[in-house]
């Protein structure tokens, strides 16, 4: 293994904090650039490593980032403004970090560096066939469609590794609960019940530790994966939101009520292909019900006063 000098952007989010660990443990010198507007509590296990430092900077100006990327081999981009509610509730935020944050990127990187990309499966939107890497694209909300314009800018400039995540699920450091799976199971843990709309679409599904995997596999192989995007997650994890509710209700005993009158705001629906990565030998380990069950005793030890729910400024 040769030992890399990788920059994590946004590496105090859900999926930073579930890769740091993988990333010190094989060796590499990894720093972290974040704006620590979710606080820093969550990096404090990583701190003792001598290999990881902290940077602590905005990906939206510019000298910041310059600074940031400086002789590094690798960027892992995650730094974003991340799910449809909170892009919807600060549009212009969202647009200036997940589009103006990747042109600074963009713009202060070498040819020879890497960038590693977390893109998002929301880019397809609402589509009738299986989702290859091929499909068109067509996000339903700013949040896709932002994601959408840095991953065109992002491929275009080349030396590029774009992943389309299908919708992340389970427990890290910094926890999510606004992710459908660790929605639904809060929900029910909470309040007994569930109402749920448009049950009949489908989504797709990854544990944040796979993400993480994911990650590793490309810092693993970048000279023969980069210019390629690739979707990430498992084809056996396609499953409607009925089905996924009713794992939810079986495990934390919760009453799911399927509305017929009324709509979901978030519009995808689609089925995704994932024989791209496959075929690199990459496999995913986490079930949804493992996951749940991680999330159930999570929330039962766990005192979540302030659910991250990523309305603020929520890098990752």
């Amino acid at each position: 293994m040769v030992k890399k000098r990788i920059l994590v952007t946004g590496g105090a989010g859900y999926v930073g904090t579930a890769l740091l660990p993988k990333l010190l443990e094989a060796g590499h010198e990894v720093t972290v650039f974040d704006n620590l507007m979710q606080g820093g509590n969550q990096l404090l296990s990583v701190f003792r490593n001598k290999n990881f430092h902290f940077v602590n900077g905005d990906v939206t100006i510019k000298k910041d980032v310059e600074a940031a990327v400086r002789d590094k081999d690798i960027i892992i981009h995650l730094a974003a403004i991340v799910g449809f509610p909170a892009c919807k509730n600060n549009p212009e935020l969202a647009t200036n970090v997940n589009v103006g944050g990747t042109r600074n990127i963009i713009e202060t990187t070498t040819p020879e560096q890497v960038i590693l990309y977390g893109s998002t499966g929301s880019n397809y939107g609402k589509v009738t066939d299986v989702c290859t890497e091929e499909s068109p694209l067509n996000p339903l909300s700013l949040y896709g469609e932002t994601k959408t314009e840095a991953e065109h800018m992002l491929m275009d400039r080349g030396n590029v590794i774009a992943y389309r995540f299908a919708t992340a699920f389970g427990v890290s450091p910094r926890l999510r609960l606004d992710l459908l799976i660790n929605d639904f199971t809060n929900k029910c843990l909470r309040d007994g019940y569930l109402v749920v709309y448009e049950k009949h679409f489908m989504r797709t599904f990854i544990h944040v530790s796979d993400m993480a995997n994911a990650f590793m596999l490309a810092v693993n192989n970048a000279d023969s994966m980069v210019d390629n995007v690739y979707n990430i997650g498992n084809d056996s994890m396609n499953y409607s939101k009925e089905a996924v509710c009713r794992l939810v209700a079986d495990k934390t005993n919760g009453f799911i009520h399927f509305e017929e009158i009324g709509e979901d705001a978030d519009k995808r629906n689609y089925i995704v292909s994932y024989d791209k990565i496959k075929a690199l030998g990459f496999k995913t380990e986490v079930t949804i019900e493992e996951g749940i069950d991680e999330i159930i005793k999570a929330l039962n030890v766990a005192d979540f006063v302030n659910p991250y729910v990523n309305i603020k400024r929520g890098l990752g």
